[in-house]
């Protein structure tokens, strides 16, 4: 079980453990075999070793290998799994610390066959893999009006035997691009596609030091206190004048490299700043607060309900969350899970709220927007849509080596209603770092904000 999102969805998470067997330890604990509802996967638990077995009605190939730290839980490259058995042994639920919401298990008696035999490394194969992978779990063709049984048909037919790797990578490149989804990736090495939403920029390193320089020198100059925290991840500043506080999040997550940058300690560096920033005198006198998010890279969708937590004084729900479960019938999906933001045990801002947003909003940036949408108390939205991916990723290993990466979940309102592909739009349409603002010295989102907030 992978937890991915946009930003890290060309990374690929190191296994490094001992395969485990088929045999567990029999029904009076989770050991065992275990098929996900959705996903697309069965888990081998037994002899200390969690392994992820990718499946499809085509091909079955090991995934993701952790090692158990305790009685159901497994950790492996900073993320902790747990597994909970149900009311009797052969249902369970699985959960991953950085994530929201659990994925539901069901007990086998076996490995599916094709797990018990090689899956064949020919490019016909690994196309077979790819366009199955996507037409089991892909949630979204309709939606983005794609007949993917046309593409299998177009471009199989140039798959050969002698297809060179080179040759294979672009194939899936090009029938992947028309879905113009920031969480679809190809991966060869270190030969990656992805792309973004037209007319929107994934944020990266380069744009994020760019829009941070400029909000530092234009909007925060004269700020009478300002301080970054979170390897500079999170930034907090009082603005002058008795005027609101500003709160950027550039990522939910890549706070720390402590613990190989778990999600505990992302969480921990996330704490210290809310902790520095929302004391209770500031909580009291801030007269509106704005939340920048216009260069968010996502991360882990926990850290944005841990911080929405800091924000409110009653419980709501954030948003429910469902998975594509029928192989078959992409209509088909997991009983939607709501997710709770419960106020913390911590000073806490409940008065006016401005979330800035653009299409470099990715991610879990998206749906920690959304979580504030029906947040008690006045939140606004202003800038530009945001992204429109929310899912986690699945990454999904081809029998040649390459992977693809695509997301299967949807993220919905209290009405039912998904923001994926066109993303969250804002309340207020406001110019978000075009050419003509940085020429011309204006930030006009986050002078709207600053003007709906002073009073």
């Amino acid at each position: 079980m992978r937890i991915v999102t946009a930003t890290a969805v060309i990374l690929i998470l190191a296994a490094g453990a001992a395969p485990a067997t088929a045999a567990g330890s029999g029904p009076s604990g989770t050991d065992g075999l275990w098929r996900t509802d959705g996903y697309g996967t069965v888990l081998a638990l037994g002899h200390g070793v969690y392994q992820e077995y990718q499946t499809t009605a085509v091909s079955c190939l090991k995934g993701d290998t952790a090692r158990q730290t305790g009685p159901g839980t497994y950790t492996a490259d900073g993320t902790t799994l747990t597994v909970r058995l149900g009311r009797d042994h052969d249902h369970a639920r699985l959960s991953a610390d950085s994530s929201v919401g659990h994925r539901q298990l069901l007990r086998i008696a076996a490995l599916p066959d094709k797990c018990t035999r090689p899956t064949p490394k020919d490019p016909r194969t690994a196309f077979d893999v790819f366009w199955q992978s996507f037409e089991e779990n892909y949630p979204f063709f309709a939606a983005k009006g794609i007949d993917w049984h046309a593409v299998r048909d177009r471009y199989r037919p140039l798959i050969h035997k002698d297809t060179t790797r080179s040759r294979l990578f672009d194939v899936f490149s090009r029938m992947v691009a028309p879905l113009h989804d920031a969480h679809v990736a190809v991966q060869d090495g270190d030969r990656v596609f992805a792309q973004g939403r037209p007319g929107t920029e994934i944020p990266t390193e380069q744009l994020d030091a760019r829009a941070k320089k400029f909000i530092v020198e234009r909007d925060l100059a004269k700020a009478p206190y300002r301080r970054d925290f979170a390897a500079g991840r999170v930034t907090y500043a009082d603005l002058p004048g008795n005027g609101p506080g500003y709160l950027r999040v550039s990522g939910f997550g890549g706070y720390t490299t402590a613990d190989h940058g778990s999600y505990a300690a992302n969480l921990a560096e996330l704490d210290k700043a809310l902790d520095t920033v929302l004391t209770t005198e500031r909580t009291r006198r801030l007269p509106g607060l704005i939340i920048d998010l216009r260069i968010n890279g996502g991360g882990s969708d926990a850290l944005g309900i841990h911080l929405a937590e800091r924000l409110t004084g009653r419980p709501y729900i954030a948003y429910a969350k469902r998975a594509r479960n029928d192989p078959a019938d992409p209509t088909r999906h997991t009983r939607p899970e709501p997710v709770p933001v419960v106020p913390a045990h911590a000073p806490r801002y409940t008065g006016p709220v401005a979330v800035l947003t653009g299409g470099s909003t990715v991610s879990a940036g998206e749906t920690f927007t959304q979580a504030l949408m029906d947040r008690p108390g006045r939140t606004i939205r202003i800038g530009q849509p945001t992204q429109g991916v929310f899912s986690d990723v699945m990454s999904r290993k081809l029998p040649n080596g390459m992977t693809a990466w695509l997301p299967n979940e949807e993220f919905l309102t209290h009405t039912g209603h998904t923001f994926d592909g066109t993303g969250i739009p804002p309340q207020i349409t406001e110019p978000v770092f075009t050419s003509e603002e940085f020429v011309h010295n204006r930030d006009s989102a986050f002078d709207r904000a600053v003007n709906l907030l002073r009073f």
